[in-house]
């Protein structure tokens, strides 16, 4: 009771005379750091939670711009080609519909060891609707064709495989050609070119949709030698691939109509 009545004489004293405000303002500081100790566990788990969240945030925004780059890339592709067409055909058409193949995006995730053969392995299969045959890009040009379609992994055959040929074309006059693997990541061969074919050096060759396996107009190498003999009929030509074929990680998977694919 004692202890009561003084703390009512104490809050009485404070109202009417305001004396207590001195000390008032002493406790305070004094009780400042327990109220930081006691807010601490607080601020620690905001702190954690923003922290966690923010990497998060940035890990999927990354992902997500990665993913969009490299579609972009792919749509972008065809522009070099599309281009050169329109002239050529710009006499007979008034306008050129260009289509626009749907991708899927995949990661390559290992390498067939045995160094004659030139695959690699990703991590999209059947069910995603990956299929035998589908053409396979980078961001810079054609790679390869899928040959093994498991449900949860796939298998691609790339163009500088000594079992692999694809129907080209010079992008600058349409010359067309058949560009072959010779199992160098940095080669292909065109065969039976003619020595007076109309063909140089720094040439984009892009895919000519013979065959309907590939897609027209995607860039597959660039010519770098071409070596006329007189006294052969023809040339002798080497190109680099267009496509990272040793460094590219994230690829896409083209679906494209003329194989007759099932939507």
């Amino acid at each position: 009771m004692l202890v009561v009545v003084l703390a009512l004489l104490l809050i009485s004293a404070d109202l009417r005379l305001n004396e207590m405000a001195v000390t008032r303002a002493t406790l305070s500081n004094l009780a400042l750091p327990f109220y930081w100790v006691v807010d601490m566990p607080s601020r620690v788990m905001g702190w954690g939670r923003e922290t966690l969240l923010s990497r998060s945030t940035l890990l999927e925004e990354n992902a997500r711009l990665r993913a969009e780059s490299l579609l972009l890339h792919g749509q972008v592709q065809q522009m070099a080609a599309q281009r050169a067409e329109n002239i050529r055909l710009h006499a007979l058409l008034n306008s050129t519909v260009l289509l626009q193949d749907d991708v899927l995006v995949a990661e390559l995730i290992g390498i067939v060891p045995d160094p004659a053969r030139h695959q690699v392995v990703l991590n999209k299969g059947s069910r995603d609707g990956v299929y035998v045959g589908q053409p396979l890009l980078d961001a810079a040009g054609l790679m390869g064709q899928v040959v093994e379609a498991g449900t949860h992994v796939s298998r691609v055959l790339l163009i500088t495989d000594t079992t692999h040929a694809i129907p080209v074309q010079v992008n600058r006059n349409g010359l067309r050609a058949i560009a072959e693997g010779i199992g160098r990541l940095d080669s292909l061969e065109l065969r039976h070119v003619a020595s007076t074919a109309d063909i140089r050096v720094g040439d984009l060759l892009v895919t000519s949709g013979l065959g309907q396996r590939f897609p027209a107009g995607y860039p597959v190498a660039v010519v770098e030698e071409v070596i006329r003999d007189p006294g052969q009929a023809f040339a002798l030509v080497r190109a680099t691939p267009s496509a990272a074929l040793n460094r590219s990680r994230h690829v896409l998977l083209v679906y494209t109509k003329a194989v007759g694919q099932t939507e």
